[in-house]
């Protein structure tokens, strides 16, 4: 007999809480989402001295973050069937703790330890993520209120993605790159603690009686119903947007002449889109309009995405490029809000290892987008990427036609 949650559907709108009120009961996982993102920021902004601390180039140095996303893909693959047969908060103990070490590490310096802090961060996050998603999901009965709070999560992750390195170098003029580590690692190991402590009361998230065997679990996310499609969408819009920003820099680079810091404000433009988008489309799917619906939403997103993609590499003008950078930003959130949001609305006692697996999947995606992009780009110029991530795009589309809206019930 299957264990599979059934979906749940709502037929009419539901009352969601304010994002205010939804922020004061989550702050906690919100802020671990938030530390989550500092260490591999700090490696990323103090790539030079930590490269000549190493005794290594930049690029041999810079190339250690490729570990992190296998450490990401394999770990996240392995723990999916796990993560919901404890209380989140130890798993997310798990990964905070595991984060800290991980920082540590990396202030040593060395070329060895560094290998060590890009692998942990890797597999930190890969256990964090799903973790403090789905606790965020959890405090709210409703599908559609445990949707918006996942994707508030992921909202406060990518505004953590924009901001921290602004945030980080005050501190960083003060005790350089090898205080901002220690300073991650000290609120990571102090929030460890926190969830464990709040943690070990709880109960896990999957009952006993209908708990299943390792191998089973993955039949069971298989048998939710567009799992599997939505899972492969998220792959592919990761390995489209990643693949486009591995490449950006560069290309305002050569069509513009747009020096660093310059193009830092890109950057943030870009960042700025993407939270803005992920943060309204959350709340607008949450607000459950029977008229549109999030698989409706989640086309709608990927064909911006596809338009945008297809006008990027050949647009004339510097505003116009601006402009369609901002929409490759809002058009790709909004589609990872729509993925995460009937992930969670699907999946029931499950939304855990779904959101484990899908966190691996966009580890593998961003892998995927910088290798295809650069064989775009070898092969045909601009014009060769645009074609490149165009046709994932398209790809993802025909698989977004099968996350159909399931009947009432």
């Amino acid at each position: 007999m299957s264990t599979s949650p059934n979906p749940v559907v709502v037929s009419a709108p539901v009352e969601v809480p304010g994002d205010w009120r939804m922020v004061k009961r989550l702050w906690p996982f919100l802020l671990a989402s938030t530390v989550s993102l500092i260490p591999f920021t700090v490696f990323g902004m103090y790539l030079v001295p930590i490269a000549a601390a190493a005794d290594g180039t930049v690029a041999e140095i810079g190339g250690l973050r490729g570990l992190g996303g296998l450490a990401a893909l394999i770990v996240g693959f392995a723990l999916a069937p796990l993560i919901d047969r404890m209380a989140r908060e130890l798993v997310a103990a798990g990964g905070l703790a595991l984060l800290g070490i991980s920082a540590v590490l990396g202030a040593v310096g060395n070329v060895f330890a560094l290998a060590a802090f890009c692998l942990l961060i890797g597999a930190s996050t890969s256990i964090l993520a799903p973790s403090i998603g789905a606790a965020a999901a959890d405090r709210f009965s409703s599908p559609a209120a445990a949707g918006r709070a996942a994707t508030l999560v992921s909202a406060t992750t990518s505004a953590m993605a924009m901001l921290a390195a602004p945030v980080l170098a005050g501190p960083g003029l003060i005790w350089g790159w090898r205080g901002n580590l220690l300073a991650a690692a000290a609120i990571a190991l102090t929030l460890s603690a926190a969830f464990f402590i709040r943690g070990r009361g709880r109960k896990a998230s999957l009952k006993a009686d209908k708990r299943m065997s390792y191998l089973t679990t993955y039949r069971e996310l298989a048998r939710v119903p567009g799992a599997l499609p939505l899972l492969a969408v998220a792959m592919l819009r990761t390995a489209a947007f990643m693949g486009y920003l591995a490449y950006l820099a560069a290309f305002y680079d050569e069509k513009f002449d747009l020096a660093p810091g310059w193009f830092a404000l890109v950057w943030s433009l870009s960042g700025a889109s993407f939270f803005l988008g992920n943060l309204l489309a959350g709340r607008y799917i949450a607000l459950e309009r029977p008229w549109i619906s999030p698989e409706k939403i989640l086309l709608v997103g990927l064909t911006l995405a596809l338009i945008g993609v297809a006008a990027f590499y050949s647009s004339p003008t510097l505003p116009l490029t601006l402009l369609l950078t901002a929409l490759m930003g809002a058009s790709h959130a909004t589609v990872a809000a729509c993925v995460t949001t009937l992930l969670v609305r699907r999946s029931g006692d499950l939304r855990g290892s779904a959101l484990s697996v899908n966190a691996a999947g966009m580890s593998l995606g961003t892998f995927l987008g910088a290798a295809l992009g650069g064989l775009g780009l070898g092969l045909g110029g601009y014009p060769g990427t645009a074609c490149t991530f165009a046709a994932i795009t398209v790809l993802a589309i025909l698989l977004a036609l099968r996350v159909r809206r399931p009947p009432a019930r």
